[in-house]
């Protein structure tokens, strides 16, 4: 048995029937945690500590064991931990100490988790790249000179490179998603509000939602019970009958063909499979998106990070000047300079936001769909420093819109999305489906996310992993 391999519910069967002891396996994934340094997946961490629990959960062999009794889970760097520093990824914020954890951590840690560390993150995450000039750039598994996506970057990256089998993550935008898809992991979205939302360093809270990461959807719905307070098992379905709807014309249009060719040959499996693809035309759906996603986080977060920072006794001036990365720091400078988002943009934003759930809850109800299926990102992984450009289709495109082109309608209407990896690349990098379900979905999406799982080639581990 490698350690390593296991998925989060392997783990939690082979230490539960002592195949395998806690210390034993708490060592192997510090021992690859270190071998795994160079990717800078992690802005602290307690070893010591976590050695410690093990031994004591060796010693205790309780014969009625927790959900998830001994396994370390990854937590973003925007997520408040007493035992560990909450950082946002930001030089002000370094020595930052919450005095209480958040609601989703201590629901884990009840439910019997242990914590590895805090996970780098793309600066107060606002990017989708995570080269953060503060805690430095994370790099992408399956080739280190490319980014890991943001800006959940470092949960992602420690998911993939087997240094711990789950993590949580954050998502505005994309920032769950993005990284899972460039990275080769499972991550999954929420309905917005489904998760408890105190003790996180906000963007916008009426977007914001933390969202969980592994290697496999079962580990993903496992602890999406854990969150959500419900049942964790996940019911198996067929994936006869089910009908995914392909928005070809907003999704696929633009993309990398490559990127395209995985999504092809994965959809092609499906229908052999008996799942029916549905073509559908969201012409309203550009029209109402794009007045509304910047416009709710920029004006949210200039009034929801001052209140953070109150219980640090910090001001936003302070952490304005520890702001290390170029493009985080013109986010701030535009909305706190002439061209911030007014009241008004931002009621009518509200506005084209209703709309925009009304679109997707008339085409889920009309087509009779299961989810919408599309890339999640329309390219792979670029490389490292490209941040305000990359190239895509021979053309030079600004990065993060480009990156989170096909994630933020969805996340903009509130829905639950998840990105199951699907394949590689001729180059070797991973390419993410997305499926989006209806508002309040979840456990139906997670549903149909295990079916196609199952009936596609399992992820092998990155090269050098």
């Amino acid at each position: 048995m490698d350690p390593l391999e296991l998925t989060l519910m392997e783990a939690v069967s082979a230490l539960r029937t002592r195949q395998l002891g806690h210390l034993e396996y708490v060592q192997a994934l510090l021992a690859q945690t270190e071998r795994m340094a160079p990717l800078n997946a992690w802005i602290s961490r307690d070893p010591e500590r976590l050695t410690a629990q093990a031994k004591a959960l060796d010693q205790e062999r309780t014969e009625h064991p927790k959900p998830l009794t001994g396994i370390p889970l990854a937590i973003k760097d925007n997520i408040d931990t007493t035992d560990l520093p909450t950082t946002g990824g930001t030089r002000a914020l370094l020595a930052a100490r919450p005095q209480r954890n958040a609601p989703v951590v201590d629901d884990l840690l009840q439910a019997g988790a242990l914590i590895a560390g805090k996970t780098n993150l793309h600066e107060l995450a606002l990017g989708g790249t995570n080269h953060n000039a503060v805690t430095g750039a994370c790099h992408n598994p399956w080739n280190p000179s490319r980014i890991s996506g943001g800006s959940s970057g470092g949960s992602a990256v420690a998911v993939a490179a087997r240094m711990v089998p789950a993590a949580l993550g954050t998502d505005t935008g994309a920032s769950v998603r993005l990284p899972a898809a460039l990275c080769g992991v499972i991550g999954f979205r929420p309905t917005t509000g489904r998760y408890a939302a105190e003790g996180m360093l906000h963007l916008s809270p009426t977007k914001d939602t933390v969202g969980p990461m592994a290697r496999s959807v079962a580990d993903v719905a496992w602890l999406d019970g854990c969150l959500a307070h419900e049942a964790c098992d996940l019911p198996h379905r067929s994936l006869k009958g089910l009908r995914l709807g392909l928005p070809r014309a907003d999704f696929f249009e633009g993309a990398d063909p490559e990127v395209l060719a995985v999504i092809e040959r994965s959809l092609q499996a499906l229908i052999r499979e008996g799942v029916e693809c549905v073509p559908l035309e969201i012409n309203e759906l550009n029209l109402h998106n794009d007045a509304t996603g910047s416009t709710l986080v920029m004006f949210e977060m200039v009034r929801s990070l001052p209140a953070y920072l109150k219980q640090h006794r910090m001001t936003m001036d302070a952490l304005l000047a520890g702001i290390g990365s170029p493009d985080v720091a013109r986010l701030f400078a535009r909305q706190i300079g002439g061209e911030r988002v007014t009241s008004a943009a931002y009621a009518r934003a509200q506005e084209r936001r209703q709309k925009l759930q009304a679109v997707y809850a008339r085409h889920f109800a009309d087509h009779r769909l299961d989810a919408v299926a599309f890339p999640t990102c329309r390219m792979t992984a670029p490389r490292i420093g490209q941040d305000d450009r990359v190239l895509l289709l021979g053309q030079q495109m600004p990065t993060f819109p480009t990156l989170i082109r096909n994630t933020d309608p969805g996340s903009n209407a509130g829905l639950p999305g998840i990105s199951i990896p699907v394949g590689l690349t001729a180059e070797g990098l991973p390419v993410g489906l997305e499926l989006d379900g209806a508002w309040g979905s979840d456990r139906h999406l997670l549903r149909v996310a295990a079916a196609i799982e199952r009936a596609l080639p399992p992820m092998p581990r990155p090269p050098g992993v």
